[in-house]
């Protein structure tokens, strides 16, 4: 017998699965992103950092105000639990986790045998970037263009070592031991990840079956491509007989969620045997283009009602929403989008635009956000929240940051707002 859940029931165990039924800690400390980590699985890296980047804004969105260096320490300190890899894009992930991706890692190793393929071609660039990190450890692609050699005529090319180190980071030869600033430092695996786990052989399809059981219990309810998406795995039919094997094992249970259909009929659903329903979600957040609940858009689409595009490489002239705008969460709506600068020299947090999405309830909501904004502007370090008046939501956020007794409130004037 298949299960029949509302969409609002399904937005609440996808959320709870998530962490967001869970109330804030007062004073966050790394167990507590140990423990997020445990629910979300991934944590995806970004360069973009025009608010924060995007890898500090996950634990932001669901523990609330933390240091950043507490997460710089327990990913990027030499004792870490964590390591980078192509797990949905670059992504942190367990350590422990490193041999579920050999299969992705072979994949790239297949692909790059073919003799016309950059890595067949240039076979020496390879070795020699292997020989230095073995040489002398862990190295930044700054310090191996240092000592590159540069003799006219010679193989060598500094583009060629960039390709190199992410080829070998790809296959698996060699890890990201950290970072300085945002710059990786690269080391050979067997350097970074400890031989127990490098050593281990995960067959394909059980490695696809782990991570498909582990993306259902992060998603809560899923579909099938929801549940692809996750670690990003192209395999339709690994997916598909994985869902198979652990609804067999009575892990997932089939359910069909009310408005959840493709081309008029329903999609099919599974829920994780775990995955409790909230009698009510009561978090507000800011999530990042790249959080789980929002990352995949036919989901945010179906379950969410947010049609939601990155428009960063949209020209300035068409954006809709703005450059690098932030859905919103409300309790178990996304009600919300606002484009968000921090501006270090004014210590400012400047609201470039905020839009009501459909399922906003403005007279109720644009006291959550405003309240979300000045906890955002503090976590950042910045004195005062400033906001344009380009949105259908700008006036309102506004006011009711006005009416915030602790809160330091500007306005500003968009490009983009319209003439008075």
């Amino acid at each position: 017998m298949t299960d029949t859940l509302s969409s609002a029931q399904a937005r609440r165990i996808a959320l709870g699965a998530q962490g967001f039924s869970r109330a804030r800690p007062e004073a966050p400390a790394a167990r507590h992103i140990h423990r997020a980590m445990e629910r979300l699985g991934v944590l995806q890296i970004d360069s973009v950092n025009v608010f924060a980047r995007s890898h500090y804004m996950p634990l932001f969105s669901r523990l609330g105000s933390y240091d950043p260096a507490l997460l710089d320490r327990v990913f990027l300190s030499r004792t870490t639990h964590y390591v980078e890899y192509l797990a949905h894009e670059a992504t942190f992930i367990p350590i422990d986790d490193w041999s579920l991706w050999r299969f992705r890692m072979d994949r790239f190793r297949e692909r790059w045998a073919k003799p016309d393929s950059w890595p067949s071609q240039n076979p020496r660039t390879l070795a020699w970037v292997q020989d230095e990190l073995r040489t002398r450890g862990p190295l930044r692609p700054a310090d191996l263009r240092a000592d590159a050699p540069r003799e006219r005529g010679t193989w060598w090319d500094w583009d060629d070592v960039k390709l190199a180190l992410e080829h070998l980071w790809r296959t698996g030869d060699v890890a990201i031991s950290g970072r300085t600033g945002f710059e990786r430092t690269y080391a050979l695996a067997e350097h970074v990840i400890p031989d127990a786990i490098l050593s281990r052989e995960v067959p394909r399809a059980e490695a696809i079956r782990e991570l498909v059981r582990r993306a259902a219990r992060s998603s809560g309810v899923a579909t099938q491509s929801d549940l692809a998406d996750y670690y990003r795995i192209r395999d339709r039919a690994a997916v598909a007989q994985s869902i198979a094997d652990l609804v067999d094992a009575g892990e997932l249970l089939p359910v069909q969620v009310r408005g959840w259909e493709r081309g008029g009929r329903p999609l099919r659903a599974w829920r994780h045997r775990d995955a409790a329903l909230p009698r009510r979600i009561d978090s507000a957040a800011l999530l990042t283009p790249f959080d789980p609940v929002v990352w995949f858009r036919d989901r945010a689409l179906r379950a969410f009602d947010l049609d939601y595009r990155i428009e960063i490489y949209v020209p300035a002239e068409k954006r809709r929403f703005g450059y690098y705008s932030l859905p919103v969460l409300v309790g178990d709506r996304v009600v919300a989008r606002v484009d968000l600068k921090a501006d270090r020299a004014s210590s400012t947090l400047q609201v470039q635009s905020a839009w009501w999405e459909p399922q906003a309830r403005p007279l109720e909501d644009a006291a959550r956000i405003a309240e979300e904004l000045a906890l955002a502007a503090a976590w950042q370090g910045l004195e005062h929240v400033s906001v344009s008046g380009w949105g259908t939501a700008a006036d309102a956020v506004h006011g009711a940051l006005v009416a915030l007794p602790s809160a330091s409130v500007r306005r500003h004037v968009h490009a983009r707002e319209p003439a008075a």
